[in-house]
């Protein structure tokens, strides 16, 4: 069989779409002088031409003439008798130079040479499409579900890779039939072994920052600047946006008439609650607007603990806090602080923590979880919403009740 003709029986890569002719020539040239070596014991005498062009190689062994009965070394010498057999007028010290055909190594090393040059293919794969994936980390890609596991949604793209979105990258109103288009961000693209794993997150702030910028003009254009973005997959985001133009007012554009501009992206990620709100250096200012839709009353920061004490009108609490403490732990997170949330004209509270003694410190923490750290922050609430907002029991609930009213009668 000719060097061509086998060549191109290797079928499985001849026409891979991640590898041009003169890469897989390359690859041959080094597939075939780990061949050489084993046969041979060296691939130090012979010359591989590639010929891309015609999607060939020839393999030539050169070796010194020597005098009948004095080869020493049979890889690199050739006896006169032998060397006239090629051409009849070689004489001793001379080179010959004698093509090697692939079928000349032998049925098994041939197996073998094809199973590493299949392997090298795979190999060059995978490292492309870690390239290529790589490049594309915090990006939004497109694909279509191919399997649905108990933990991860396995799809594939329109050229055959495979992107994972694992349960917990999954908002949580997602579902998803075989054959759905999913989008979201590449998240992080890593080589496991020679493989290389691309996983795919909708649950990301980079995916809600990636949607802004394909889906509003301004953003996509560079005249507005999302600052930062948090969220609270599913449920509730925060975006703070900037423009190095006054004359555009980032919010309005950003969200739209009757909020036109932003309704395909709460719509894409499960009807999240998304509030768009003004950039500014002016840290109280940021927190004020950080805590909307409350209306704020005045602000005291403590720059090196990064704390922020946040007075409000009584009925503005609840706002500023949000359902399940949504609102307040997303305003700390866009600005930073840790913000702690004060009614105005009450002068008596007490910390929670200041009753560690009758109360156990996880059924505080669970009180801290929905946004409520004071005495009177709990009493203003009704039992029965306390319950629907947290994992303790109502008989809990009313023996915590119990304390702290005692306590404050005192």
């Amino acid at each position: 069989m000719e060097n061509i003709a086998l060549i191109e029986s290797f079928s499985e890569f001849k026409d891979d779409k991640f590898i041009d002719r003169v890469t897989l020539m390359a690859i041959l040239e080094d597939v075939f002088r780990n061949a050489l070596k084993k046969k041979f014991g060296s691939d130090d005498n012979f010359d591989i031409i590639i010929n891309p062009d015609k999607g060939d190689l020839e393999i030539w062994r050169n070796r010194i003439v020597v005098e009948d009965g004095e080869v020493e070394e049979p890889n690199e010498e050739i006896s006169l008798a032998e060397a006239r057999k090629i051409e009849p007028d070689f004489e001793v010290g001379e080179d010959v130079s004698e093509e090697v055909k692939l079928i000349d190594l032998g049925r098994r090393a041939i197996l073998a040479l094809r199973q590493n040059l299949i392997s090298k293919i795979h190999e060059h794969d995978n490292t492309t499409i870690y390239k290529q994936f790589k490049d594309l980390e915090g990006e939004i890609y497109t694909a279509e579900v191919h399997h649905i596991r108990h933990k991860a949604i396995i799809m594939l793209d329109d050229e055959g890779n495979e992107i994972i979105l694992p349960k917990d990258r999954q908002i949580p109103s997602d579902f998803f039939r075989k054959g759905d288009n999913v989008r979201g961000i590449i998240e992080s693209v890593e080589l496991k072994g020679s493989k290389p794993t691309i996983i795919m997150s909708r649950t990301s702030p980079k995916f809600l920052e990636a949607l802004f910028f394909q889906e509003i003009p301004e953003v996509f254009d560079g005249l507005i600047t999302v600052k930062k973005a948090v969220r609270i997959p599913g449920e509730k985001a925060k975006v703070a946006v900037d423009s190095y133009d006054d004359r555009i007012d980032p919010v309005g554009a950003c969200v739209g008439m009757k909020g036109s501009r932003i309704h395909g992206i709460v719509r894409e990620l499960g009807n999240e609650n998304i509030d768009v709100i003004n950039f500014t250096t002016n840290p109280q200012l940021l927190v004020t607007r950080a805590l909307s839709p409350a209306r704020v009353s005045s602000v005291k920061l403590d720059d090196e603990k990064m704390t922020a004490q946040v007075y409000l009108r009584p009925e503005e609490v609840s706002k500023a806090i949000g359902r399940g403490g949504h609102n307040i732990r997303l305003a700390g997170q866009l600005t930073g602080y840790e913000i702690d949330v004060f009614r105005e004209g009450v002068e008596e509270d007490v910390e929670l923590t200041e009753f560690s003694d009758e109360i156990d410190a996880w059924i505080i923490e669970e009180f801290k979880k929905i946004g409520m750290d004071t005495a009177r922050s709990v009493l203003e609430q009704d039992v029965n919403d306390l319950v629907k907002r947290t994992d303790l029991e109502e008989e809990t609930i009313v023996e915590v009740v119990r304390i702290l009213k005692e306590e404050l009668e005192d």
